[in-house]
Order: structure tokens, then sequence, then C-alpha cells
């Protein structure tokens, strides 16, 4: 669904990203994992139109996307998800689903907003309630909802479960999951907590120094005794570092 070939991309004159290439496939957990300043965000980032792209390509069904601002990459069906400052904090929680789909007709964004309360129920139960006393992980509920009015087929999440307690983490692990199960939502995953982000994807993309140092499946890089010890703090069961690679 998105092809990277060869991105270099960062902030200014800052680079982050180095002759990336990627493919990110359609319908699962895609997941991004790697130290602190690998570039994991920055890869988001990138797809959703928010860094500068120095030279390379990214394209979303065959679309040349790379140099469109983040309002026509959205229409495209590309949905961003920031950790922070993702949702109105002053908006009720309703208000804030009729901002996120202000671009539909009335009778369909009160059938998207019905539906999304039902798989929601939090949220039903807070419908009125300034989502600024909400907890972190109401919050991240929210803005997953906001995102969903829209249906996109492609969901970029920036290490949403950052800063939640274990309990919040498992449910928006289990958002994610849903995501991918009943609406075949694309993810790309960003994520710190990187044991919890292997076992719940498909893939796995491990970020160093803003390039990726292995591409495959989520288990392979669970299990893989050297790059998990190295770069993610991480090592498999039964592993006792000698004679092991």
């Amino acid at each position: 669904m998105i092809q990277i070939s060869r991105l270099n991309a960062g902030y200014g004159r800052l680079q982050v990203l180095f002759d990336v290439s990627l493919e990110i496939v359609p319908k699962v957990i895609n997941v991004v994992v790697g130290p602190n300043g690998s570039g994991k965000s920055t890869l988001l980032k990138s797809i959703f139109g928010l860094t500068n792209i120095y030279s390379g390509s990214i394209k979303l069904d065959g679309l040349e996307i790379s140099r469109l601002p983040p309002h026509t990459i959205a229409r495209y069906g590309i949905a961003y998800l920031p950790q922070v400052e993702n949702i109105f904090s002053n908006l009720t929680v309703y208000e804030n689903l009729r901002m996120a789909g202000y671009m539909l007709d009335n009778s369909t964004l009160a059938g998207r907003i019905d539906e999304l309360l039902e798989i929601f129920p939090v949220l039903k139960r807070m419908r009125d309630r300034k989502s600024g006393y909400m907890s972190g992980g109401e919050r991240q509920m929210l803005a997953i909802a906001m995102a969903m009015i829209r249906r996109p087929k492609v969901m970029l999440f920036d290490e949403p479960t950052g800063n939640l307690s274990p309990k919040m983490v498992t449910q928006i692990l289990e958002i994610i999951a849903r995501l991918r199960d009943e609406f075949s939502v694309t993810i790309l995953l960003a994520e710190q907590n990187a044991r919890r982000a292997l076992e719940l994807g498909d893939t796995a993309v491990l970020m160093v120094s803003g390039r990726p140092v292995f591409v495959g499946d989520s288990r392979d890089l669970l299990n893989h005794a050297e790059l998990g010890r190295l770069y993610l703090g991480i090592t498999p069961a039964g592993y006792t570092g000698r004679g092991q690679s």
C-alpha cells in the first residue's frame, strides 16, 4: 500500500532519515521500533507530510505523496495520530467527534458518531464531558475515534501508549488490533514499548540512526537475540548469550 524508496528527510538542515526504503504491508500491523532518536516518529511524520523531504519517494497505491501537504494526504485516506495534542481539550467528546468529521454531511456524520460511540463505550459514557478532564488513555481513545470518523485506509500511530498505565496500554493495543481485525485498516505503529508492540504486530522495522537495520516478521525480531539485546533492551526466552547470534 505504501512504498518508500531511498527517502532522505528531516527538519530544516537536520537530516534524520537516510536512504530509507520500505514497503508497508496492507491490512496488518506494521511495527516500527528502535532506540530513542532512531527516526521512528520522523518516518511517520514524513509519510504524513510533516517533515522536509530532501530526496526520495513515498507512494500510496502508486500515487506520489511525498511533496503533498498533510490535509491533502489525509483526503487520500491516511490518518496520523501524534502522541500528544491530538484532541481539542476545551471541547466535549461529542464536539471533538463533530470537529473531526467537519467535511462530512450531517447525516453521514451523525451515523458515524453513533457507530463509534458503540465501539468505544467509555466515550459514550463521557459524551458530554470536556475532553480536558479525561485520563491520558481516554484521550487516546478519543483521538483514535476522531481519526476513524473519516474511515482512513492507513493509520499512523506515534507512540500511542506513552505515559499510560499498564491497564490502559493493554486497552489501547487491543483497540489497534481491532482496527486491523475488524476494519482491515493498515497500521503503522511506532512504539517505545518494543516487546508489547512486536507481540501484537505482524511485520517489523527496526530503525537505528535513521536507517532500517531489520525488516521482516515481528516475531523474528522479537526472537532475534542480538538485535533485541543491543537496540531494544529485550532478550528472547532461554537466551544465555553464549554461542548464539
